[in-house]
């Protein structure tokens, strides 16, 4: 792996941190006074704190947590993620604070499912950039962790077990209107979570069939900064020779690439298609 330099550690570190606030965020505001449970450590937070008011929610999060780093690094010792423990002391930390800072003692409009629509969608935005990072929040996520180590357990299934049984769990708590909420945010929750996660990886893959290359090649490499690879062809039908450049970029540029090669080929032929899984230099490392 290469080495990351310090600019590239404080842009990713602020990423996990802007990601876990917003899933402290959706959790504190919106599900705790609902008592949305839609699976987790804070699903299991909001029904102990039903059961046991001695604590709160908020500190249920961070007891259970912090219970659950300390297996994970008693298990898996350095090679336990780093990102992962640092994202679930923060999560932890804020949801737990929050409860002192701005103390919620009903929910903060009389629209159920406007604030499930939030309780779930802040969270999935958050969690979205956390896996973008290859990180996570931690919670039941390592004892999917565990799990995997020492047993032969489809653990993707099993998650969703014990998700669906802390939902159920909430209707017999919380009565059957906030149980079929906390089911429905469920279902919506892996949902948000692809969308929002194909969204933030989506680039422009570029196929473009010209005959002046070398103007859009040096537009890509030197204004644009992106790589490029040339492919020698002939036209079928002409029979002129003809070059194709292949290159991906990010969104803004393709707008920029595509105007600049129209603007240098009018007759150019030019394919863009969304692509989110690349591996290479620039974008993501082999694993």
């Amino acid at each position: 792996m290469q080495k990351q330099s310090i600019r590239e550690i404080i842009r990713d570190y602020m990423l996990l941190t802007l990601g876990t606030a917003l899933v402290a965020l959706g959790v504190y505001f919106f599900k705790f006074p609902n008592n949305f449970s839609t699976g987790g450590v804070s699903g299991l937070s909001i029904i102990l704190g039903r059961l046991f008011p001695s604590i709160t929610p908020g500190a249920y999060v961070f007891i259970i947590n912090q219970l659950l780093l300390i297996a994970g690094f008693l298990v898996f010792g350095r090679s336990f993620g780093v990102r992962t423990a640092y994202v679930s002391l923060v999560l932890s930390c804020i949801t737990w604070g929050l409860e002192y800072v701005v103390p919620l003692a009903n929910p903060l409009t009389n629209e159920p499912l406007l604030e499930l629509v939030f309780s779930v969608t802040l969270p999935a935005i958050g969690s979205a950039i956390l896996f973008n990072m290859q990180a996570s929040s931690g919670g039941t996520d390592i004892v999917a962790m565990i799990l995997r180590k020492y047993t032969n357990l489809n653990i993707g299934n099993a998650l969703l077990c014990v998700d669906i049984s802390i939902t159920i769990l909430a209707g017999v708590v919380f009565g059957i209107e906030t149980g079929l909420f906390s089911v429905l945010g469920l279902a919506l929750k892996s949902v948000i979570v692809d969308m929002v996660l194909e969204n933030i990886k989506v680039h422009k893959a570029f196929q473009i069939i010209t005959s002046k290359p070398n103007e859009i090649t040096e537009f890509i490499t030197v204004e644009l900064k992106r790589g490029a690879t040339r492919i020698d062809g002939e036209g079928a039908y002409t029979h002129e020779n003809k070059t194709i450049i292949l290159t991906v970029v990010n969104r803004m540029q393709a707008v920029k690439l595509r105007l600049y090669a129209r603007s240098v080929d009018a007759h150019c032929f030019i394919l863009i298609t969304n692509t989110s899984e690349i591996i290479g230099k620039g974008f993501r490392g082999v694993m």
